[in-house]
C-alpha cells in the first residue's frame, strides 16, 4: 500500500452500485475494502480493484449483525490505521405487498440491514475518523429515489431510506467538529441485476395500477459521482444529490 493511498469502505460491494463505485474509488486513487454477505461477488469486485490498480482487502460481512459490523471495522483499523470514506450502500428490500399484510419479520429484517446496520457503520466510521491523523474523513449514504417518493407496496424500504435522510442530517451536524463530511445519493434506476424486472415483461408496477418499463441508467454514472463527492476537500460537502435515469418516472410524476 502506498502511504499516501487514501483508504475507502464500501458496504454492498459485490454486485450492482457497490460494486461499480469501489471500481469508481480504485481508479481514483482509493484503496478500498469491499464488505458484503457473500464472499464470491466480493472477490470478483476485488479482482476489479486490483486491475484498477489499487488494494482491495475484501472482508465478508452482514451489516444487518452488530457483531460483525465491529470485526469489520477493526480489521479496517489493523490493516490500514485510517479510514478515509465510508460508502454505506447495503440495503434490501422486501416482496411488494400491502403494508397491512407485511410479515413483522421482514420488516425488521430491512430495518436491521438499512437502517440500523447503516446507523452502526457510521458510529463505528467517526470512531476512527475523529482519532485519527489527519483528522477526519467522508460518509455518503446511499438513499434513494425512495427516500423522496415511494413505490407501491414498499413499506419498509421507502421507511428506511426516508430515515436515512435523517440520520444523514444529524450526522452532518454531529460531526462538523471532527472534519468529518456526510452526505447522501439518491440514486434512481441504476442497471443492476436489482432493477432486471423494471426492462423485462411488463416492468414495474406503477401508482395508477398498471405497469411499464422504466429507463435506467448505467451504474458507472454512480460510481463517478460518489468520486465526485468523495473528491472535495473536508470543508466542503455535498450533503444531498440525486443522480437519476434521466427519463425514469419521478420528475412531473411520470
Amino acid at each position: 500500500m502506498s502511504a499516501q493511498a487514501k483508504i475507502a469502505l464500501v458496504t454492498g460491494a459485490g454486485t450492482g452500485v457497490g460494486k461499480a463505485v469501489a471500481i469508481a474509488l480504485a481508479q481514483a486513487g482509493y484503496n478500498v475494502v469491499l464488505a458484503g454477505r457473500r464472499p464470491a461477488p466480493l472477490e470478483e469486485a476485488a479482482a476489479a480493484v486490483n486491475a484498477a490498480g489499487a488494494q482491495a482487502l475484501v472482508v465478508p460481512t452482514d451489516v444487518s449483525k452488530r457483531e460483525p459490523i465491529l470485526a469489520l471495522f477493526e480489521k479496517v483499523k489493523t490493516s490500514f490505521g485510517r479510514l478515509d470514506v465510508l460508502f454505506n450502500n447495503a440495503g434490501i428490500g422486501a416482496p411488494a405487498m400491502p403494508l397491512e399484510d407485511l410479515p413483522f419479520e421482514m420488516w425488521q429484517n430491512v430495518v436491521a440491514t438499512n437502517l440500523t446496520g447503516i446507523f452502526l457503520c457510521t458510529q463505528e466510521a467517526i470512531k476512527i475518523m475523529k482519532a485519527q491523523n489527519p483528522r477526519g474523513g467522508r460518509i455518503i449514504n446511499n438513499g434513494s429515489i425512495s427516500a423522496h417518493a415511494p413505490r407501491p407496496y414498499s413499506v419498509a424500504y421507502t421507511s428506511t431510506k426516508h430515515a436515512i435522510t435523517g440520520l444523514t442530517k444529524q450526522t452532518s451536524l454531529d460531526c462538523r467538529q471532527y472534519d468529518i463530511c456526510c452526505g447522501q445519493i439518491d440514486i434512481g434506476n441504476a442497471a443492476t441485476p436489482l432493477t432486471e424486472r423494471m426492462v423485462t415483461g411488463e416492468g414495474v408496477l406503477q401508482p395508477d395500477g398498471h405497469k411499464m418499463i422504466e429507463p435506467r441508467m448505467d451504474a458507472a454514472d454512480v460510481g463517478r459521482a460518489v468520486v465526485y463527492m468523495a473528491s472535495l476537500p473536508l470543508d466542503s460537502n455535498v450533503l444531498f444529490m440525486t443522480v437519476m435515469a434521466n427519463k425514469m418516472p419521478f420528475v412531473g410524476r411520470g
